[in-house]
């Protein structure tokens, strides 16, 4: 590829990046809504955890701060996952309604890699409500900063896999619009589940050992749990190399996965005849 011809793919690629930025910034009051959606879950979670601390020092190995550090750090890593494209004219689902999806295979711009540089566009605005909500929280005292020289580096590789352990799930589910078309049933539930086996709703800590062992053959837990566990020192850094290579390991997995997926539906993609 030559100079010119790289420097145009970068310009289209920004261009797809900012829509999530644009159509926010056109709407407003969407901004203002998700703050106050923001701001109110936090206090709330910061305020459900506070009490329910009141006549414990410890519990499941977390201390008050631990664990009420974990949970509005769950809360604000949510803002990172896809942003929901319901509504939106160039969400999967819409287009598979539509027949529009063929569009997505006459471009000279893959399919896969329009899909991908979408969702960067959709976390990286995520990830500055991310960063706004840390800075406001860690300056409040609501979230301990990490102790130890390595535990922040860790914690930030460790985020960055399971986000990619989480773009690949979500590949997943648009892809099975190929074979079902329509897959608005199993986004709802598969948020549910995500966030229950993640450790979103509360740390995996808590819950029964059954579970905990049944979750840890499954990718969930290190979408968000390994990364807030480290985070707040429940992994301790000399275990960080073990959890991150099991992260790599299901980002390997999910890919070859994918890979196939996008594959299958090319060929089930009629470009000439309907």
């Amino acid at each position: 590829m030559t100079p010119v011809g790289a420097v145009a793919t970068i310009g289209r690629l920004c261009r797809i990046t900012r829509v999530t930025w644009l159509s926010e910034l056109l709407e407003p009051g969407r901004m203002v809504s998700t703050a106050i959606q923001v701001g109110s879950q936090v206090f709330l979670t910061a305020c459900l955890w506070t009490a329910l601390y009141a006549h414990t020092e410890v519990s499941a190995g977390l201390q008050e701060h631990q664990a009420v550090g974990y949970a509005v750090l769950a809360v604000l890593a949510s803002r990172l996952r896809p942003l929901s494209r319901d509504m939106a004219p160039d969400s999967f689902y819409r287009h598979m309604r539509e027949g529009t999806i063929l569009y997505w295979f006459l471009r000279p711009l893959p399919p896969h890699r329009y899909h991908l540089v979408r969702a960067l566009g959709d976390q990286a605005h995520g990830l500055l409500w991310v960063l706004a909500g840390y800075g406001l929280c860690t300056t409040a005292g609501v979230v301990p900063l990490p102790d130890g020289r390595w535990t922040l580096p860790a914690f930030l590789v460790s985020m960055f896999l399971g986000q990619v352990i989480v773009y690949q799930l979500s590949l997943i589910l648009d892809l099975l619009c190929f074979w079902t078309v329509a897959n608005s049933n199993a986004l709802h539930v598969s948020h549910f589940v995500q966030s229950l086996l993640s450790g979103a709703f509360a740390p995996l800590w808590f819950f029964p050992g059954w579970f905990t062992t049944a979750n840890s053959f499954l990718p969930f837990q290190s979408t968000l749990h390994i990364p807030l566990s480290i985070y707040v020192g429940r992994i301790p850094v000399n275990r960080v190399p073990r959890e991150v290579a099991v992260q790599a390991v299901w980002c390997l997995l999910l890919w070859l996965i994918t890979r196939t997926l996008w594959k299958r539906a090319e060929s089930r993609v009629a470009v000439q005849g309907g």
